[in-house]
């Protein structure tokens, strides 16, 4: 069965919110293994275990989490050539544009090897129910395209 990663971190509850709409949207593909894990619980075998990749952060000072930040950091090296063409997808949970945290892990991405399959979903400011929808859209889209081989 294939596995869909969400990787995220949340301090306001912003991003916690967005990633259970993901999750939920995700969810719908039965023939999916979907893991969602905090970014410091989150390992490099649980990166190497999956074929998909969602990652969730808040945009601090203009960048990612410092917990996501922390999970490229003890993976990067390790996972180095082992998880080239890895389908991924962003969402942020943005006070201000989020353009700096999605060009900061971009550029991380880029050095896996990974793949971006959709533009960026960033979420300015508290959740609106449109905005939760088109996190569900997000995860159910990401999850559909990994079962049926597209990504």
């Amino acid at each position: 069965m294939r596995r869909l990663l969400i990787i995220s971190h949340s301090q306001s509850g912003r991003t916690a919110a967005l990633t259970a709409a993901v999750r939920e949207g995700a969810a719908t593909e039965i023939e999916l293994e979907v893991i969602s894990k905090r970014a410091f619980d989150t390992g490099l075998e649980d990166l190497l275990n999956c074929q998909g990749v969602l990652i969730g952060t808040p945009e601090n000072f203009g960048y990612m989490s410092g917990a996501v930040k922390d999970f490229f950091d003890r993976t990067y090296y390790p996972a180095e050539g082992k998880t080239i063409g890895l389908p991924y997808a962003l969402f942020i949970s943005a006070g201000n544009d989020g353009t700096g945290a999605v060009r900061q892990i971009d550029r991380i991405a880029i050095g896996y090897g990974w793949r971006k399959i959709a533009e960026p979903l960033i979420i300015r400011g508290d959740p609106a129910p449109a905005d939760l929808d088109r996190c569900r859209e997000l995860g159910a889209a990401f999850a559909a395209g990994l079962v049926l081989g597209i990504f």
